[in-house]
C-alpha cells in the first residue's frame, strides 16, 4: 500500500486548557499550532472558535458562528504555509435556526481566500458522556442536521467548489452521502471522515465500537464509490489503541488531534499526537501526503 496518508489535525474542538493545557483556543495560539502541525505532517487543519456547537436555549441567530476569528488565524497559517487545507466547524440547528444562517460563515470563508474545504454534516445524533452509573448522561443535548440541511450543504459546497469535510458519526450519516453520490452530486474533493465512538470517558451514546467489525461495516457500505475516507475516535486515542493500523492497512487515512483525544491523565500537544500519528504511516509503509499532495490526491483546488 503506497498511496499517501491525508493526515488532518483537529486541534481543539471543545477541549479547555483545564483538561489539556497545551489545547490552542485564542487566535494566535491557534494559527501557531496549525503551522507547527502542517510541519509535524498534518495536510488539513480544522479547528473551533468560541461559538457554540450546540446551543442549550433559543437566541437570536441560533448557530450563526462568527467568521472573523477564522480569517483571522487562517490567513496568518496561509501566509506561511500556503497549502494548508483548512476548513471549521458550524452550529446544530434545532427549531429557533435556520441552515442559511448556521451556515453562513463557510460562504463567508470562501469570500475571504481562505477555506480550503467545505464542511457536510448529514445527520441528527444525541450528545453526552456518561454518569456515575456507567449510562448516558441525561441531557437534551442533540446535534440536528435535516435532510434540507443536508441538501443545502451539497448545494452550497458544489456551488462554492471546495470540496468538503464529511461527517460521518452513524450508519445513517453515510446512507445519506452514498444516495448523493449514486446522483453525482458529492463535490469533487469531498474527503468522508468516519467518527467513532471513545470509550475510556464512559459511553458517550452515538458512534460506531473503533473495532475490525465497526469498520469494515463502513468500508463494505463505501466499496466501490472511490470516495476518499478517514477515522478519528471521539474520546480516545486512535494510534494507540491500533485503530488507525487498521484504517491504514484498509486504505484509509487519519485524524487526530486534541479535539478528539482522551486517554486517562495524558495531556499531549497536537504536534506529539501527530508525530505518532506520522511514525505509523512508516511502520505501515505508506507515505504522508504533504499539503499540495493531498489536493492533488483529493482533487482539491488550491486555496484562493
Amino acid at each position: 500500500m503506497s498511496k499517501p496518508v491525508v493526515i488532518e489535525a483537529a486541534l481543539n474542538g471543545a477541549t479547555p486548557k483545564s483538561r489539556n493545557p497545551n489545547s490552542p483556543r485564542s487566535i494566535e495560539e491557534i494559527a501557531a499550532d496549525a503551522v507547527v502541525a502542517v510541519d509535524a505532517g498534518a495536510a488539513i487543519v480544522h479547528n473551533h472558535n468560541d461559538d457554540a456547537v450546540v446551543h442549550d436555549a433559543p437566541r437570536r441567530n441560533a448557530g450563526w458562528h462568527d467568521p472573523q476569528p477564522y480569517i483571522d488565524a487562517w490567513r496568518e497559517v496561509l501566509s506561511q504555509r500556503p497549502d494548508t487545507i483548512l476548513y471549521p466547524t458550524m452550529g446544530s440547528g434545532g427549531h429557533d435556526t435556520e441552515i442559511a444562517v448556521r451556515y453562513a460563515h463557510l460562504p463567508a470563508l470562501h469570500e475571504a481566500g481562505v477555506l480550503g474545504q467545505g464542511l457536510i454534516d448529514p445527520g441528527c445524533v444525541a450528545l453526552g458522556g456518561g454518569d456515575e452509573h456507567g449510562l448516558p448522561s441525561p441531557n437534551d443535548r442533540v446535534y440536528i442536521n435535516t435532510y434540507r440541511d443536508a441538501r443545502y450543504m451539497f448545494e452550497t459546497c458544489q456551488r462554492m467548489g471546495r470540496g468538503a469535510s464529511i461527517s460521518i458519526f452513524e450508519p445513517g450519516f453515510l446512507r445519506v452521502v452514498l444516495a448523493y453520490h449514486a446522483r453525482g452530486l458529492v463535490p469533487q474533493g469531498a474527503l468522508v471522515k468516519l467518527y467513532f465512538g471513545g470509550t475510556e470517558r464512559g459511553p458517550l451514546g452515538f458512534g460506531m465500537f473503533p473495532t475490525e467489525p465497526c469498520l469494515d461495516a463502513y468500508v463494505s457500505m463505501l466499496e466501490g464509490t472511490g470516495l476518499e475516507w478517514s477515522v478519528a475516535i471521539l474520546g480516545g486515542d486512535c494510534v494507540g489503541s491500533g485503530f488507525a493500523r487498521l484504517a491504514l492497512e484498509r486504505g484509509g487515512h487519519l485524524r487526530v488531534g486534541l479535539e478528539d483525544f482522551y486517554r486517562g491523565e495524558r495531556t499531549p500537544a497536537n504536534q506529539e499526537l501527530l508525530e505518532e500519528a506520522v511514525s505509523l504511516c512508516d511502520e505501515v509503509g505508506r507515505p504522508v501526503a504533504s499539503p499540495a499532495e493531498a489536493r492533488e490526491l483529493l482533487g482539491l483546488p488550491s486555496t484562493p
